[in-house]
């Protein structure tokens, strides 16, 4: 059981006070001795609390010899969070980025989700799509007993974090001493739930001990229904004149309803028949089942615009006209199925001064996604003015998108069914590992060494079902429209001057007149955009900790380095013309095989100071590496896609890949003040610096012709002489050096001792970063600030609990957000959450949250001037009530 903490005047007051005062800030001093209940008392009456996990988070990142915070299982279990993104948000440094509306991924100290490692119980975890960075949102808060954030590491630390690495700690049963099974309900309603309806969740929790405590159990077991809605409004595309000003080329509307499923079952099995051995398995099983209704109008301007009041805001012409669009009425159906797998058996064997370990794991992600669309179009009129980022304009000329005749197969300029995808992403992992460690007396307390082998896989195929293969259905076998549609409403809770309805095709109609009409739609490989990577990765390393005195000051420590060689080889398609049925598919001609073998050494040290009982410094350096990223526009492989326009002619979508892309490396460096003055009070003060190399460039081309086909760049597109237009991706290391520095504060305070109701406190952090100049490689998804305020109170009966968190404006580019093709910046945004809680008796909890309860929504500009509107996204507010009972 923790013990309690006294305050007491520190030593070395001189020290303390320079630094607290040059901040502008003054921890309040811990209540008196005399003024205490006794520690037997205060122990029970915190065990249970809020305050108790900030406690017991502060007791472990003191004690760790890393830069590192950890969140205990109490602090997750009481965050008005839907997943652990969106509680590890808290941590200082620590962003979270919404995907379609949900948190998602978190970026650490400025970096992308992509450039953190996640590990459970410090072994590999795949996501199960590995294009997008590690998705936490199929990870239900239940799995974890604790969470750590690593920004410093050690030499026997897998590398692969270049910003920090995520470790999830799941229960070990033996820590327990007694019998424990809990069962939690919950229901949540989300503001845009497409059905209306409360989705439920339930987890059931069970925990023991056979065998006089030699062996443990742990089974949990989840299921969750999850119904909300998110809606997009923006500009998709720009034109630029000739004169370097530009102009707004396509807007469109997204509504995305959707209808989750997950499930998730996680054991462990411990085994500890004497002092000297312990084995332990465990096992994650994580499954999330989405299915989406997709709904978007996009609007497809030309240049033959006229200029309202000519205006021009910051180079950008935000008042325009056009009397001939092309508005294409897409309703796509997409069934999303994700799992995630990690086994892992580890033991350990202690011998007076020497301990073995031993590891294997095996962990696999698969994402199942099957896109099924009806696209339509027809040609509008349309006013756009995007001159005013608090009411958008734009008018259609009088045509009424909601009335069904505005579809009618007479005015329709494209009606195709089915057009459609099906994309298979898998990753696998095996490894294995060997530790040794041996204890010393002296300044060297121990050293450590060992190897470790991981053999990894990433499989993507595609395949394609289009109208276009078998040739256009005739129009007298399409439905007509008028008697089997749907309609969007509301649409971005009816905010801006826009139309805010408009009817939908009925996919079903369509796949009955498919049926009615006697024809098949085959399904193609499309070699072009599936690819795989086999990558085998070698490592050994030493570290040496240590622990001394300077004076009269504590230190200790480790010092340490980790030698890894990767083995990569890419296999893809040799393609060649396109398909005689399908222009979305090319002819497989065959394969090859490219390898690019490399190698790093990764020193590391870290050390710390203790100044007195309640003060310590650290000091960390090391250099850190993540191997080359692979999403959906920066990968490894080449890859093309390719759709119909309305004008009849094509759009390819090309990556050219890049086969040699080297691993971004960084050199780091960490100094802090770490200040614990009394139970879950604390301050914490710390600098660091990262020097980052290899970053890579993403940048759209147009060369002079690709696979034999002349190109030219005719201002507006890369085109060839059919008017066919080519989007190429190509992306290299850059040679320069990017420099990133900053610095976070993070501060816990108890407020029983100046106020007459006990039970207050604060909890809050804040991170500042300043990025330096590169000559190509830009620093996305990164806000300049990001902060947190989370106030609280709580007896033994009822607690209360509201976090505010903010992150200012961050710039991403088109391998961040399909929002962003030619950049944008995210404007700073707040989000306030609410906890109230109920022990209605010793074994029942009722908690009662709201997330957004302001109801916030995400709004972005063009990257080039902070003035000039490009998307708003709506998320709207969720509630939830929660019951917890424990047998």
């Amino acid at each position: 059981m923790t013990k309690l903490l006294k305050f007491a005047p520190p030593k070395h007051t001189i020290l303390a006070s320079a630094v607290l005062c040059a901040l502008g800030v003054m921890p309040f001093a811990y209540a008196e001795e005399a003024n205490e209940p006794a520690a037997e008392e205060q122990i029970e009456r915190i065990a249970v609390t809020y305050r108790a996990s900030l406690a017991a988070a502060a007791d472990l990142k003191r004690e760790d010899d890393r830069v590192a915070d950890v969140i205990t299982s109490e602090d997750i279990g009481k965050f008005p969070t839907e997943n652990i993104a969106e509680a590890i948000q808290r941590i200082p440094g620590v962003q979270i980025s919404n995907v379609n509306g949900r948190g998602s991924t978190i970026s650490v100290r400025g970096l992308g989700a992509q450039y953190a490692r996640t590990t459970v119980n410090g072994q590999s975890f795949n996501s199960a799509d590995f294009t997008s960075g590690f998705r936490f949102d199929i990870i239900q808060s239940e799995l974890a007993s604790n969470i750590s954030v690593v920004k410093s590491p050690t030499a026997d630390m897998d590398a692969g974090g270049l910003s920090g690495t995520i470790n999830i700690d799941t229960a070990n049963p033996l820590s327990y001493d007694e019998r424990k099974l809990l069962v939690s309900a919950k229901g949540q309603y989300s503001e845009f739930s497409p059905t209306g309806d409360v989705t439920p969740k339930g987890t059931v929790t069970y925990i023991d001990q056979f065998l006089d405590s030699t062996v443990g159990v742990f089974l949990n077991a989840g299921y969750q229904e999850l119904d909300d809605r998110v809606d997009n409004f923006w500009i998709d595309r720009w034109f630029e004149n000739e004169d370097g000003t530009e102009l707004p080329r396509r807007p469109r509307d997204r509504r995305i309803d959707r209808e989750t499923k997950r499930y998730l079952y996680n054991g462990a099995f411990q085994w500890r028949p004497t002092d000297s051995f312990e084995g332990k398995f465990t096992a994650v099983y994580a499954q999330d089942k989405t299915k989406q209704d997709l709904n978007q109008l996009v609007f497809g301007f030309d240049r033959d615009y006229t200029f309202a009041n000519s205006a021009d805001t910051d180079g950008v012409f935000t008042n325009v006209s056009t009397s001939n669009i092309w508005a294409e009425n897409n309703r796509q159906l997409e069934d999303k199925d994700a799992v995630s797998q990690g086994y892992t058996l580890q033991g350990k064997y202690e011998l007076d001064n020497w301990t073995i370990s031993g590891v294997l794991n095996y962990t696999t992600g698969k994402a199942t996604q099957v896109e099924d669309a009806v696209i339509l179009a027809t040609y509008l009129s349309a006013d756009l003015d995007i001159s005013n980022p608090d009411d958008v304009y734009m008018s259609l000329g009088g045509t009424d998108l909601s009335d069904p005749s505005t579809w009618a197969q007479e005015n329709l300029i494209r009606n195709e069914y089915p057009n459609g995808a099906t994309r298979i992403m898998e990753s696998k992992e095996s490894s294995a590992q060997l530790d040794i460690k041996r204890t010393f007396d002296g300044f060297f307390s121990a050293v450590s060494f060992g190897s470790k082998f991981r053999h990894e896989t990433f499989d993507r195929n595609v395949w394609r079902t289009d109208r276009i293969t078998i040739g256009d259905a005739a129009p007298e076998d399409l439905p007509p429209f008028e008697d089997s549609y749907g309609m969007v409403s509301g649409f971005l809770d009816n905010q801006y001057s826009i139309p805010h309805s408009w009817a939908i095709p009925d996919i079903q109609a369509y796949k009955d007149a498919l049926v009615a009409e006697g024809v098949t739609i085959p399904t193609l490989f499309a070699a072009q955009s599936s690819y795989s990577i086999d990558r085998d990765i070698w490592s050994a390393y030493l570290k040496l900790d240590f622990q001394s005195e300077i004076g009269d000051f504590p230190i200790r420590g480790n010092v340490g380095g980790r030698y890894e060689r990767t083995s990569r080889d890419l296999n893809t398609f040799l393609t060649g013309e396109q398909h005689p049925t399908n222009e979305d598919i090319r002819e497989v001609l065959g394969s090859y095989t490219t390898s690019y073998d490399y190698s790093n050494f990764l020193p590391s040290l870290n050390v710390s100071m203790e100044l007195n009982e309640e003060m310590l410094i650290r000091f960390a350096a090391a250099k850190v590496l993540v191997r080359p990223i692979i999403t959906g526009d920066t990968q490894l492989a080449a890859s093309e896609s390719s759709g119909a326009n309305s004008e009849g002619t094509r759009t390819y979508a090309i990556n050219l890949g890049q086969p040699d892309m080297k691993a971004m490396t960084a050199n780091q460096v960490d100094l802090g003040w770490e200040w614990y003055y009394g139970e879950g009070d604390s301050l914490t003060i710390s600098g660091f610096w990262k020097g980052i190399r290899n970053g890579t460039v993403s940048e759209y081309t147009c060369p002079a012709d690709y696979n034999g086909t002349p190109l030219s760049n005719n201002g507006e597109n890369c085109v060839d002489a059919s008017g066919n237009i080519y989007e190429i991706m190509t992306t290299y290391n850059d040679d320069s050096t990017l420099n990133i520095k900053g610095y976070e504060v993070a501060w816990n305070q108890g407020l029983d001792q100046f106020l007459p109701l006990e039970g207050f406190g604060i909890s809050a952090n804040y991170t500042r970063i300043y990025v330096g100049d590169s000559e190509g490689y830009t620093l996305t998804n990164s806000s300049e600030q990001t902060w947190n305020l989370t106030g609280y109170w709580e007896n033994e009966a009822f607690s209360a609990r509201v976090s505010l968190n903010h992150r200012s404006p961050y710039v991403q580019d088109n391998t961040d957000s399909f929002f962003a093709r030619e950049g944008r910046v995210v404007d700073g945004r707040n989000q306030i959450d609410m906890l109230l809680g109920w022990n209605a008796t010793d074994n029942l909890s009722v908690r009662l949250g709201a997330l957004n309860i302001t109801g916030n929504d995400e709004t972005a500009f063009r990257s080039d001037s902070a003035h000039v509107w490009q998307t708003t996204s709506v998320i709207g507010r969720s509630y939830y009530l929660n019951a917890t009972y424990s047998f």
